[in-house]
């Protein structure tokens, strides 16, 4: 049998994309696995991206990650939605099909809900809270109440935005959902048992930011979730730690995620302790 000198291909699009780090943890999983997949890390417009969908198809590409600002528009060249997909109305993974087709599915959500499960943590029964209103409170908002999630409360500086997504959850969704605009100094409910940052607020290169809550209010016991991955232990964990909460950081989850995109893409198990390793290093040395 001839060697195969030909890659699968993989990768994301997106602008801007230049700081996107998921091809380092999918790359180092390739490796460690053998696999002669490659993931490129490409800058799509707006203007560019029905040309960019064409070429996944013509160069038979294995799959592909969406970012800002294709997302949503991606969904009408889609054959299949995932139900997470379809309820958070927002698509960050691509698979393409052995026929041709397209199945669109959301990772975010389910790699923070497994990231919570790898710390024997379950979102099932819980009273949850999760401030912002965006993308990825959308997607883990949703999937903490396709888990099973007692109740969600939508915490946005715009309560409009809040109103919208605590609807979504109410609609489409078993998990009652109310909104709560997002006042100065934040008082924490004494009945929430998982607290989740899915603000961009504490990113780098604002690491000494935090979100603007009453820390005095986070209770020993209190599960404290933060998206931000970079730094690995952003202020507003490092603070809530302080109080005894339980801290959950956006490395696992993201982590998690890109796991579940190598399984898609590959069919195999991903060696997730080398993704987080990898993401580690690579923020570590930032």
């Amino acid at each position: 049998m001839s060697k195969n000198y030909r890659a699968e291909l993989v990768g994301v699009f997106g602008d801007p994309v230049d700081d996107n780090p998921t091809g380092v943890m999918e790359e180092a999983a390739f490796e460690a696995c053998g696999l002669n997949y490659r993931y490129l890390t490409l800058k799509v417009t707006e203007e560019d991206f029905d040309d960019a969908m064409k070429a996944l198809k013509a160069l038979h590409m294995k799959g592909m990650n969406l970012t800002m600002p294709h997302k949503i528009r991606v969904i009408p060249k889609l054959d299949e939605l995932s139900e997470a997909a379809e309820i958070i109305g927002a698509v960050n993974t691509i698979v393409v099909r052995d026929d041709g087709t397209l199945f669109g599915e959301n990772t975010d959500g389910k790699g923070f809900v497994q990231a919570l499960k790898n710390r024997g943590i379950t979102p099932e029964g819980k009273n949850i809270m999760i401030f912002g209103a965006g993308g990825a409170a959308r997607a883990i908002s949703v999937e903490c109440s396709l888990a099973g999630a007692r109740k969600m409360t939508i915490v946005n500086r715009t309560k409009e935005k809040a109103d919208e997504l605590a609807d979504v959850i109410n609609t489409h969704t078993k998990t009652p959902a109310e909104s709560c605009k997002w006042t100065p100094s934040y008082v924490i409910p004494k009945d929430v048992d998982i607290l989740i940052n899915a603000t961009c607020v504490g990113f780098a290169p604002n690491i000494n930011e935090k979100p603007d809550i009453d820390y005095d209010s986070i209770r020993e016991g209190l599960i404290v979730c933060d998206v931000v991955f970079n730094p690995c232990e952003p202020l507003f964990l490092k603070e809530a730690a302080k109080h005894g909460a339980v801290t959950v950081n956006g490395l696992g989850m993201l982590a998690c995620q890109g796991a579940l995109n190598f399984t898609l893409w590959t069919g195999k198990e991903a060696p997730l302790d080398v993704m987080e390793n990898q993401l580690r290093k690579e923020f570590e040395e930032a």
